[in-house]
């Protein structure tokens, strides 16, 4: 399957379940913690949990003359043996764009649940509620593509949070005078 195809498959089968209850902060860094939910292609009826969280660096709306994207800890050099600039292309080529510099995603843990795709958002759904966690994200999407369907959380969240960015950015031009 190449390139295309996972994309194509990432944008079909990627299921936000639940997503983080505050937006992305508008001028500092937002951690995303996400559990991202997989029908496991070597067990077959289990699920690979994968849990981490993507660092979305100061979030811009509106982005500088040159600068793209950098995509850092999402294996694609491993997984798809392309750059960070491939996938930068690859993105762009296909009219998406992400509203800031920097994501880095970092890895904790691989696991398997003993079950079946829908047991297992059925577990982490119920597992999140009695925390009360309100600030990580339940993703389910297909094994290969994981990278993929992370980043269509992250994007879902920025365009979520691009109103009351909007917001934000007018107050703060208010409060230093400056324009409005």
């Amino acid at each position: 399957m190449d390139l295309e195809e996972k994309w194509e498959r990432a944008i079909r089968e990627t299921r936000i379940i639940k997503y983080r209850l505050r937006n992305l902060l508008a001028f500092d860094s937002t951690e995303l913690p996400y559990i991202a939910l997989a029908s496991s292609s070597v067990n077959l009826g289990d699920t690979v949990v994968r849990k981490g969280k993507v660092i979305v660096h100061r979030p811009l709306i509106v982005l500088p003359y040159g600068p793209l994207a950098q995509f850092e800890g999402f294996d694609f050099e491993e997984d798809f043996s392309l750059t960070g600039d491939d996938i930068r292309r690859f993105l762009l080529m296909r009219g998406i764009s992400f509203p800031t510099l920097k994501y880095r995603n970092e890895t904790y843990t691989v696991d398997i649940f003993e079950g079946d795709i829908e047991k297992a958002i059925a577990y982490f759904s119920d597992q999140l509620e009695r925390r009360e966690d309100v600030h990580s994200g339940l993703i389910a999407g297909p094994e290969d593509t994981w990278q993929f369907s992370v980043l269509i959380y992250v994007a879902a969240m920025a365009i979520r949070s691009a109103s009351s960015d909007i917001e934000q950015i007018i107050e703060e031009l208010r409060k230093r005078k400056k324009y409005l």
